[in-house]
């Protein structure tokens, strides 16, 4: 699974460089972010999906899972995703509702810290 990490002005980002956010990564995923977000004193989070093209219901969990770790630490949680499909994955399965997406690090940056 390729990913990186970076954290600046108390924001985590995390972003993941896979094509397909399936049952192949999203046990490791879950793993890493369990691992990384544990360890941080963030109060943000970002997570970076910019290559991701497409996502079964088990990356859906993975961005769940991120949720619960975050919403655990009392921190806020961005999703950025430039991709139309992944989008409206999330707006039909209604997670949109749990979930907040943003289009660009810039956008989920200017969010976070108006909520901090």
């Amino acid at each position: 699974m390729n990913y990186t990490t970076a954290e600046e002005y108390g924001i985590l980002t995390f972003s993941l460089f896979e094509k397909k956010l399936d049952t192949a990564i999203s046990g490791l995923l879950k793993g890493e972010m369990t691992t990384i977000f544990g360890r941080s004193s963030a109060r943000g989070y970002i997570l970076h999906l910019p290559d991701v093209e497409s996502c079964d219901s088990s990356g859906l969990s993975a961005l769940l899972v991120a949720k619960r770790l975050v919403h655990e630490k009392s921190g806020v949680l961005r999703i950025v995703t430039e991709s139309s499909k992944i989008r409206n994955l999330i707006t039909i399965t209604r997670l949109d509702e749990v979930l907040s997406v943003c289009g660009t690090i810039a956008q989920a940056r200017e969010e976070i810290l108006k909520t901090l």
